[in-house]
């Protein structure tokens, strides 16, 4: 293990990430009563230019008056790209009136570290000017090639910068990609031609301490694709999926929730190699297979996300 570690940055239970538009009031107060467990409130590129002030007046308006700690929600806005005259605004409206009842602030197409500097120094004059004693997590939409080149920077540079998600449709369009449908495979491609990416926008994070998450699946009326997409992501460690609907919203819950045999044998492993440490063994034999330190890790990353549901319900 090098002599260099960085711990998690924030824990956050976020099995489903549920996009909703702040230009529309209704949608927003479902989306709060929803079953998702962040919801984000969309500045960008679900409102139209003309819309874009109304939007960022109901964000403002909603953050304060919804029940969002009563249901349990992580609240989050994604505010405008930096290369837009409407960023500021968002940032500095939303947090100056709505500050003490919003989690994250969303950067879409986040390409350098400084994108994310800049948004954190928006934060912080105004967390310190209006008095709040919370600060404020910040989550990076990794969507273009830039963002993709410079994705161990942006993980690496010590921010408040929390989570990072994959936006696979303008990376696709970035990259003038053939595809099908959002976030689906294309028949053509030997296998998930989105791997690569996620697999190294993941391995920033892990490095970092910082929580992946992975982006929409565009064809809503097709459950088992969006089902095996979340298959992927879990296998590679990524904790949770963007619902652009609400039909997504249980399927992702259950595909990033341990299953009950997958705690049961979490917690046999556990108390496998308790016993097998009594005895002065490092290593441990559970159903004819090897389990050690590295088995003790896994089981207590299943278990941690147990446990955080098991408050979740409480």
């Amino acid at each position: 293990m090098s002599h260099m570690v960085y711990g998690t940055r924030k824990s956050r239970l976020q099995r489903s990430t549920l996009a909703v538009p702040a230009s529309n009031p209704e949608m927003v107060e479902k989306a709060c009563k929803s079953e998702a467990d962040v919801v984000f409130l969309d500045l960008e590129d679900a409102v139209a230019p003309n819309d874009k002030e109304q939007a960022r007046k109901n964000a403002i308006q909603l953050l304060n008056d919804l029940d969002w700690a009563g249901h349990n929600k992580v609240t989050s806005v994604r505010i405008n790209g930096l290369d837009t005259h409407y960023m500021y605004r968002d940032v500095v409206d939303v947090v100056e009136q709505a500050g003490d009842k919003l989690d994250i602030v969303l950067i879409p197409k986040v390409g350098t570290p400084s994108d994310v500097y800049m948004v954190e120094a928006m934060l912080n004059q105004i967390e310190m000017a209006k008095g709040f004693s919370r600060k404020i997590g910040i989550e990076a939409l990794i969507e273009t090639p830039l963002g993709m080149a410079n994705v161990e920077a942006i993980a690496a540079m010590p921010s408040r910068l929390e989570a990072m998600h994959f936006g696979v449709a303008d990376y696709a369009a970035f990259h003038k990609a053939r595809t099908v449908n959002i976030g689906g495979l294309n028949p053509n491609y030997p296998g998930d031609q989105w791997h690569a990416a996620l697999s190294r926008m993941t391995t920033a994070c892990r490095a970092y301490g910082i929580r992946p998450i992975d982006g929409p699946f565009g064809d809503f009326s097709d459950p088992d694709g969006f089902r095996d997409a979340c298959k992927r992501g879990a296998a590679l460690g990524i904790e949770g999926k963007w619902a652009i609907h609400p039909s997504q919203i249980a399927l992702a819950n259950e595909e990033y929730s341990p299953t009950e045999a997958e705690v049961t044998r979490a917690e046999r492993i556990l108390e496998a190699l308790k016993e097998a440490a009594a005895q002065g063994k490092g290593a441990a034999s559970l159903d004819g297979k090897m389990i050690d330190a590295a088995s003790e890790k896994m089981a207590k990353n299943v278990l941690a996300v147990q446990d955080e549901l098991k408050k979740r319900a409480a």
